[in-house]
């Protein structure tokens, strides 16, 4: 069964402008063509794409056939790259899963080394990222599993190193004894968000205890560090971003010597893998740059 390209680009449009008088617009196109494109591809897919409000947003399946029409439109691209390189063409779009702590420190200068690509980032948790992937909602992810999920390829990038840190006035109150499991279990924490395993993660690392410390929940990688500054709470935070601070003692490591080092790994659509290919080498160069426990270039 073959889908109809306009169908497929009425579908993307939606997704990306949020409504139907928007997407008609940036395709130069009426309203109601747009809504009749849109009643037969859901008719002919058997299920709703659209949920329609305000804004409109795509159904699972709706997600799915957008980002197949991203997909064409890079594959596209490729080939026209290759065939007419002096051809003008509209940059296609590349969908991303990343958590926000790479996006935040080494992933961006990456992205800078793909050209002629608009991207659409997701943000989710290292651990769970993969599920966009099955999901088949992203081309690409930056994951905290070594295991490819089916139909993708995986390669491992290196570690991003994170420190538990917290101000000096915070230390001398929780831990002035020492960071003890009794002291851990008091102290409040700061967590990302209910996906956030870090800090008890390093915690059973230190005590070979599951404890359960009152907690902060913080989505923001920055506010991490400006919480942990202002003396609300210790946290997890990626070395890069509290170095200088570490440095110039407006931060303490509780455990100087016990970082914790996450792993991390690329994972591509392996139908996408040619068109992804300057993607993939950039975010490559940035890992080797800013990682830690980095595997030796013919490993990557």
């Amino acid at each position: 069964m073959s889908i109809d390209p306009s169908q497929l680009a009425a579908l993307a449009a939606i997704v990306r402008q949020g409504s139907f008088d928007a997407a008609a617009a940036h395709l130069g196109v009426t309203p109601s063509a747009i809504s009749q494109r849109i009643k037969a591809l859901e008719e002919r897919m058997g299920a709703a794409l659209i949920y329609r409000g305000q804004p409109c947003t795509p159904t699972d399946a709706g997600t799915r056939l957008a980002r197949h029409a991203d997909d064409v439109a890079l594959l596209e691209s490729h080939v026209l790259r290759d065939l007419s390189p002096d051809l003008a063409q509209e940059a296609p779009r590349v969908r991303v899963a990343v958590n926000a702590d790479s996006l935040a420190t080494w992933f961006v200068p990456g992205l800078t080394l793909a050209q002629g690509v608009l991207f659409d980032l997701v943000i989710d948790d290292q651990d769970t990222s993969t599920d966009w992937l099955l999901r088949g909602a992203v081309s690409a992810a930056v994951t905290g599993q070594a295991q490819a999920v089916s139909g993708c390829t995986c390669t491992p990038l290196g570690a991003l190193r994170y420190i538990a840190t917290a101000s000096p006035a915070f230390y001398d109150i929780w831990f002035s004894e020492g960071v003890t499991p009794a002291s851990l279990a008091a102290a409040p924490v700061m967590t990302f968000n209910v996906k956030d395993a870090l800090q008890h993660r390093w915690i059973t690392q230190q005590t070979g205890e599951r404890l359960t410390p009152p907690a902060h929940q913080l989505p923001s990688t920055h506010a991490f560090v400006d919480a942990a500054l202002a003396g609300l709470g210790w946290g997890l935070n990626p070395l890069p971003l509290v170095k200088t601070h570490l440095q110039r003692g407006s931060l303490v490591a509780l455990v100087p010597e016990k970082p914790l080092d996450v792993k991390l790994y690329w994972q591509t659509s392996r139908l996408m893998s040619d068109a992804l290919t300057p993607l993939s080498r950039g975010i490559k160069a940035a890992a080797r740059s800013h990682l830690v426990n980095v595997p030796h270039a013919g490993v990557m």
